[in-house]
């Protein structure tokens, strides 16, 4: 048995720097949180710099500050134009720059500040503050820009803007004290930038099996709510964004349309749900719900309300982004097919476990295929969603996960000494000390 490590000399201040924070929704918001109540609940100081505006929406709704859970929330700037279009976001994520990199610079001084990619290159700021004021500075990588742009088509590869991005992105993560990567596939993708393999930490996303836990399907109030009754119901839920494939499961949804013992729920929100509603709506599709975000408190009931979750991932995109879905899916006991390349995360961690499936971008046949086995044989539905609950406890737990983080803080800013080489972590997935090259081929969530 292990000799618990020893606790640090004093506390930490910690400094989150993103754009969103609670009550939002957003996957990020709810894994910014989740890290904040852990770090608290360990005696340390825990201050969020965030937006007063709710992501994605204009005005300022939420209180320039307030204290939760004992975090200190400190809210800057407002979105002005919502999601209106690109230069529009552009526009509005230059004011939160301004807004927030004034808060950072002049307000009380951290030991280490955590900046996330919401809006993309907020790292700047972390940067700055490491050499004005000599926090320590690590960068939580939940996206990669320009990557993600690049592989969905918005901009060109070797463009100058492209190049210039790319230029960005890297002194970031090379100046950066940690930089913290979702998954496997990420984590080969920042080495490739030639960043130092000893910045580089894998700290899988998560999911609280305490918060969301399976609620039998007679006793769920969306069954009811949503007109569902005891048919097999196919769901995607959470964020419908531009590096997410949502033609395949529409196109899966129409071919099912002429059967009424399966329904498809589309829940949630995102650049590219107005495509999925205009699809149903068009074709007028008897056989699909649409839904709003649910609130987190909710986020049981409706994850369990599915017999069966799909999630996706362009192809090309895998590494770029590692959708956080998959881990409540997971705690709500219930399998997943996976759309997109196997080599991504989520579909190694699905084959790991016999969890779910994986089928190909635009293989809408296959798609079909594996819904109309998984309805028709229960017994191995439940099997993969009893070993998808038991995986999260095992591998992919918040409080395994927020305790890496904590002691990955608390040996970046000195009040710990580095972890000895080869020592064992609660979490297999999560290892907190820096990783070389892996050579084998992670809240409503992104």
């Amino acid at each position: 048995m292990s000799t618990p490590p020893s606790q640090p000399a004093r506390p930490m201040r910690v400094l989150l720097l993103n754009q969103v924070f609670y009550p939002d929704v957003a996957a990020t918001a709810q894994h910014a949180h989740d890290l904040a109540r852990h770090l608290v609940q360990h005696g340390h100081s825990v201050t969020a710099i965030a937006s007063r505006s709710i992501y994605g929406q204009k005005g300022a709704a939420l209180p320039k500050r307030e204290t939760v859970d004992g975090v200190e929330i400190r809210r800057v700037g407002k979105s002005l134009f919502g999601k209106a279009g690109i230069l529009a976001r552009v526009a509005d994520f230059g004011l939160f720059y301004l807004a927030a990199g004034r808060a950072v610079l002049f307000g009380p001084k951290h030991d280490v500040v955590v900046c996330f990619t919401t809006p993309p290159f907020i790292a700047l700021v972390g940067w700055l503050t490491r050499v004005v004021r000599r926090s320590k500075f690590v960068y939580w990588v939940m996206d990669l820009y320009p990557d993600l742009p690049v592989a969905c088509g918005v901009m060109k590869p070797h463009s100058p803007l492209t190049r210039f991005f790319e230029g960005v992105n890297r002194f970031c993560l090379r100046r950066a004290d940690r930089a913290v990567v979702l998954g496997r596939c990420m984590q080969e993708r920042v080495l490739a930038k030639k960043i130092p393999a000893e910045k580089v930490v894998h700290i899988g996303v998560w999911s609280d099996q305490d918060e969301v836990r399976p609620i039998p399907r007679d006793e769920n109030p969306y069954r009811k709510e949503w007109g569902l009754g005891d048919r097999f119901v196919v769901m995607y839920s959470g964020n419908f964004g531009i590096g997410h494939d949502v033609d395949t499961m529409c196109r899966a949804a129409e071919m099912l349309a002429g059967d009424d013992s399966i329904r498809f729920v589309f829940a949630g929100g995102g650049k590219k749900k107005e495509l999925v509603e205009a699809f149903v709506k068009e074709r007028n599709l008897p056989n699909c719900v649409l839904a709003p975000y649910q609130p987190r408190e909710k986020l049981d009931a409706s994850l369990s309300c599915a017999d069966l979750h799909l999630a996706t991932l362009l192809e090309g995109v895998e590494g770029i982004m590692v959708p956080c879905k998959l881990f409540g899916i997971m705690a709500a006991g219930r399998p997943c097919v996976f759309i997109g390349n196997p080599s991504s995360e989520l579909s190694r961690v699905l084959a790991e476990h016999d969890a779910g499936l994986t089928v190909r971008q635009g293989d809408a046949d296959g798609l079909v295929e594996n819904i109309r086995a998984l309805a028709a044989d229960p017994e191995r539905t439940r099997a993969m969603g009893d070993n998808a609950r038991a995986a999260l406890s095992s591998a992919y737990s918040r409080h395994d996960a927020c305790e890496q983080w904590r002691l990955l803080l608390e040996e970046v800013t000195g009040l710990r000494s580095p972890k000895p080489a080869g020592e064992n972590t609660p979490n297999r997935q999560a290892n907190p000390t820096p990783v070389a090259t892996d050579t084998t081929a992670p809240a409503q969530t992104e």
